[in-house]
């Protein structure tokens, strides 16, 4: 028996020139290298599924080349999310459920759904969004997480509107975007944008034990007390929850060795 949940940390995606060479060794054939990913992280978020539809097939392929216990994060399509009516969006959302994400199996993790920065809070559209969002699709359980980057959303009633449906709010460390960390779900889901190439491990090592510790405290089910809140007033239920920690965008080259750097403080 364990008191926390389980702590995967890892990427978004895994097609990168500038890991070749740096995390790929040299000569790696490019259709090895979600494998060779697959073997050296636990999580990836998969981006491209926000810009265009992929095939059942695709999914499929990518499951049989990870091992067990490997997770993917799928991206929502942004014709769900960019749109001006939210409560307009059920068409999209189904479509985008039954496009074949199912076909990842156990390695199907969150799907995350990402705002625009200029899309603000409005209660009643959001929470008709939330409703909006499946428990189930074709027999297999489904997450969600909802990304928002608009500074209206830092309310404590978006924050009730997402735990009322079990949906996690993205923590994102992020040099403009709000930082919101309120447990919303039955998991938490970070990504951190701070990164620089300059750094072997894209954070330096106190920043990494900063955040191994928060990954270790969201595990156990508490919340980390030096993070900024939503609704400070409303503590989330103290449960062990499964925890994803993604290193994106800045810092992108050495994102993998954050990634692997962060892994080993939590083991």
């Amino acid at each position: 028996m364990t008191d926390s949940g389980t702590v995967r940390t890892g990427i978004g995606g895994w097609i990168f020139e500038p890991w070749r060479g740096t995390f790929y060794p040299k000569g790696l054939s490019k259709t090895k290298e979600l494998e060779y990913a697959g073997q050296h992280l636990q999580t990836i978020e998969i981006n491209s599924t926000y810009y265009s539809t992929q095939k059942p097939a695709t999914f499929a392929k990518w499951a049989s080349q990870v091992p067990d216990g490997f997770i993917f994060s799928v991206k929502g399509h942004r014709f769900v999310t960019n749109r001006r009516v939210l409560a307009e969006a059920g068409e999209s959302i189904e479509f985008f459920c039954r496009s074949g994400v199912v076909e990842l199996g156990d390695r199907l993790g969150p799907l995350v759904w990402q705002f625009a920065p200029t899309k603000k809070f409005n209660a009643e559209d959001f929470g008709a969004f939330l409703d909006l969002l499946p428990e189930k699709e074709a027999g297999h359980a489904l997450r969600h997480a909802v990304e928002v980057r608009n500074p209206s959303f830092v309310d404590p009633e978006f924050i009730a509107l997402a735990r009322k449906k079990n949906v996690a709010v993205v923590y994102a460390e992020h040099f403009e975007y709000p930082e919101i960390a309120d447990v919303t779900a039955d998991f938490v889901y970070a990504r951190l944008q701070k990164g620089d190439d300059a750094v072997e491990t894209a954070y330096p090592t106190e920043a990494l034990d900063k955040w191994a510790d928060r990954a270790k405290e969201w595990a156990k089910g508490n919340a980390p007390e030096d993070l900024p809140l939503a609704a400070p007033d409303e503590k989330a239920q103290k449960r062990q929850r499964d925890v994803f920690v993604y290193f994106i965008h800045e810092g992108k080259v050495r994102a993998p060795q954050a990634a692997q750097a962060l892994a080993q403080r939590i083991k």
